[in-house]
């Protein structure tokens, strides 16, 4: 039986110019499970990584702890995230732009309850599947492309293998929800859950793939409660 290790980027930069850079709490975050896998002992036969810079950085820093018990990181884009921009200018065009969104996040009293709150709005919109011309891509192909990705690297982890894929939390909504059989109008009940730099294991088997556990943040919760982030 392999193992694939699901982690979801530390946190990005909400309210910065580039979001897709990792905070000094999502570098931290990083490392954090990368310590928590090296006192493990386990050595890690494929390393697969989205295309995203904030997951090369989560990589980079969780592989420094990991050290040689780790192979050298691979990339998938199929295990990109989706465009948040463009779905939340879907559903309230005058915040399309980054700039835009920042500005009004700037001017609210809980700025990342109130990006929370419209976030949620938006990815209700778009899994619902009521105005597929709005979107580059459905859900459905989304989650597809995803489920894919996976399928490709349990496919190459022989018997007793493990392999640390660093993605997004859209990525692991779609590979849930397919595993657990969650209706789409449930999605975001997977979605917004998952914390920055937590764990989900899938257990592989030739031809199948099964969920051991979900969303594991005991590595940060030792570190102390300011490392629980969801953005």
């Amino acid at each position: 039986m392999g193992r694939l290790y699901l982690i979801r980027h530390g946190q990005a930069s909400m309210m910065a110019d580039d979001y897709d850079a990792l905070s000094e709490m999502g570098v931290a975050q990083s490392r954090v499970v990368g310590a928590w896998l090296a006192r493990r002992g386990e050595r890690f036969d494929h390393v697969v990584m989205g295309g995203l810079r904030r997951h090369a950085q989560t990589a980079q820093a969780c592989l420094a702890e990991l050290g040689e018990l780790a192979a050298p990181p691979a990339v998938d884009p199929d295990l990109d995230e989706y465009e948040a921009d463009g779905m939340i200018g879907r559903l309230r065009p005058a915040l399309a732009e980054r700039a835009a969104m920042r500005a009004w996040l700037a001017a609210q009293p809980h700025p990342r309850k109130a990006f929370q709150a419209v976030f949620a709005e938006a990815f209700a919109r778009w899994t619902a599947a009521a105005h597929p011309d709005d979107y580059a891509i459905a859900w459905a192909d989304f989650r597809a492309r995803a489920l894919a990705a996976v399928e490709r690297i349990a496919a190459v982890c022989g018997s007793g293998q493990n392999a640390l894929v660093f993605t997004s939390g859209g990525p692991i909504t779609g590979i849930v929800q397919h595993l657990l059989g969650v209706p789409d109008a449930r999605a975001g009940d997977v979605h917004f859950v998952l914390y920055n730099a937590g764990i989900t294991e899938l257990l592989c088997r030739p031809g199948s793939l099964a969920l051991s556990y979900f969303n594991a943040i005991g590595p940060l919760e030792a570190a102390g409660r300011e490392y629980l982030t969801y953005r």
